[in-house]
């Protein structure tokens, strides 16, 4: 039977115009763990809390997230729709090429590059600073002094453990594909087993928690936007949604299902399931999660002047020994999530590179022995570190607002990228032949929906956080600007310029691999004939 499934992925992969040349050994469950590993509600959960917290308080949190998973999973239902009819590793810029044509898979590619870059950087930083909480928590020090309170001290051992990291994950996608999808299967597990200790956690060990009425019902607003009033229209319209980063942070990198399809069995319906039910089993899990952190939430002081975030609640909820307990299942989370999101963006890079859209593509398409793209995994993490640098010079408050940048640079990118084909399928109406996992005649509203609030979500997190982040306000400070619309737009013009300047007359979209005899593949007579 695998060997039969095998050779039907090969075929379809052929028709699609490519031949087998990743090792095609994940099972549907390990395509499922990586995107729930990059979901990851352990990070996005944990790491970016505060940003709810700060905009909008309690109902930005424990309402925002189950209103907006709602929105998410139409996304998400749109995008499995396109990874059933196309199962290849280029996944979206793909979709937008069949759907759209050469232009629209070159601006899509670009905008999930982007993204996919910017998620294995926020995500390695994210875990880099609950492991400098973690170590500081156990007193350690070795060579660092992790128990400095210092804000430079602080800012800059996170960067260290950052850059560690990033290299640690490096090498484990290097050397071993089914390494790192034994290593999600056992994320996936981890995942459930964190998430329910942690809620069991915050339940039983705290000695008081907040009434439902202060969960479900309060609001705030900790800038100094409008005086930091929490009512009116400006809290609604401009506070509030800015909270939402939380839960539109925490779900991307879902189309990881997508990017390895050429490595999973039965792809077709394998890929689509692994999107759409890694966000519902997220949508749940981290519901429990965020309600009981929030229901811990009871000494407010110490957790406004720790920045609103997960640690200064946990800290200050329990004793140290359960803080230890919590932060180092949460840690190690985001430590699988960071090495899921390095496998998925480097399968991005070689899939573009192979269709000789990045500079330099002959080097970042080469595989090792390992039948890995070991020169795509370098690019990812050494251009993830870089976009993170001003992470080290933190705000006042020495909170490292770049973090939250990147952030909404993921969230910006990786949406435009996958919104975008879902626009085109929406476009083609019933002109679009499905493939076996499809949406019926459901795709109108579901895709509709999902267009108005990925713009809408453009819009939001492109504002600025603070008055100290408004360019035209006399107290303006470049360590509080949002520079994600600053990036959003440069690359926009880059990618443009690069479709001017050349692209438009030597790029073509995906080329067809099976029609070249140098590139070894793993099933050149299925793929000749399938062609």
């Amino acid at each position: 039977m695998a060997a039969e499934a095998l050779g039907a992925d090969e075929a379809a992969l052929a028709k699609l115009g490519y031949k087998q040349e990743l090792n095609r050994g994940w099972s549907g469950f390990s395509n499922f763990a990586i995107s729930l590993t990059i979901i990851c509600i352990l990070s996005g959960c944990f790491t970016t809390y505060g940003q709810a917290w700060n905009y909008g308080g309690p109902v930005a949190i424990s309402i925002g997230w189950p209103v907006i998973s709602v929105l998410v999973l139409l996304v998400g239902l749109s995008m499995a729709e396109l990874a059933s009819k196309y199962p290849t590793a280029g996944g979206i810029y793909y979709w937008a090429y069949r759907l759209g044509g050469v232009r629209w898979a070159w601006f899509t590619g670009w905008f999930n590059l982007l993204g996919l870059v910017a998620i294995t950087a926020a995500v390695d930083y994210g875990a880099a600073s609950f492991l400098n909480s973690v170590l500081a928590l156990y007193g350690l020090h070795f060579i660092l002094n992790f128990t400095t309170t210092s804000h430079s001290g602080v800012l800059d051992h996170t960067f260290v453990l950052f850059f560690i990291i990033l290299a640690a994950h490096a090498l484990i996608n290097v050397f071993s594909s089914p390494l790192v999808a034994l290593l999600n299967r056992v994320s996936a597990w981890w995942m459930l087993t964190g998430v329910t200790l942690i809620v069991l956690v915050l339940i039983f060990e705290p000695s008081t928690h907040q009434s439902a009425s202060y969960v479900f019902g309060h609001r705030a607003n900790n800038s100094n936007i409008d005086s930091g009033l929490a009512s009116g229209g400006m809290y609604w319209f401009f506070i509030l949604p800015i909270g939402f980063l939380l839960t539109m942070y925490t779900f991307t990198g879902y189309d990881a299902s997508a990017h390895l399809s050429e490595e999973t069995r039965g792809a077709e319906r394998a890929a689509p399931r692994g999107i759409w039910t890694s966000i519902v089993y997220s949508a749940i899990g981290g519901w429990a999660v965020l309600l009981a952190i929030t229901f811990a939430a009871t000494h407010l002081k110490a957790i406004n002047a720790g920045g609103g975030g997960a640690v200064p609640i946990i800290e200050s909820a329990l004793s140290t020994g359960w803080a230890k307990l919590v932060l180092d299942l949460s840690t190690v989370g985001q430590l699988f999530c960071g090495m899921g999101c390095v496998a998925a963006a480097s399968r991005m890079v070689f899939a573009f590179s192979r269709d000789g859209a990045v500079p330099g593509h002959n080097l970042w398409r080469r595989l090792n022995q390992h039948r890995t793209p070991t020169w795509a995994v370098f690019f990812v993490v050494v251009f993830a570190l870089v976009i993170t640098i001003p992470a080290l010079f933190g705000n006042s408050a020495g909170l490292p607002v770049a973090f939250f940048a990147v952030t909404s640079i993921t969230t910006i990118g990786l949406y435009i990228a996958y919104i975008l084909p879902v626009f085109l399928r929406f476009r083609m109406g019933r002109k679009f032949e499905p493939g076996v996992w499809n949406l019926g005649k459901h795709y109108r509203w579901i895709n509709a929906i999902a267009i108005v609030w990925v713009a809408l979500c453009v819009i939001i997190f492109s504002l600025p956080t603070s008055l100290q982040a408004e360019p035209w306000n006399s107290g303006f400070s470049w360590s509080a600007f949002n520079y994600a619309p600053l990036v959003t737009i440069a690359l926009l013009l880059a990618v443009w310029v690069g479709w001017e300047a050349g692209a438009k007359h030597s790029f073509k979209g995906p080329v067809r691999t099976v029609d070249d005899p140098t590139i070894q593949g793993t099933g050149e007579a299925l793929a000749t004939t399938g062609a």
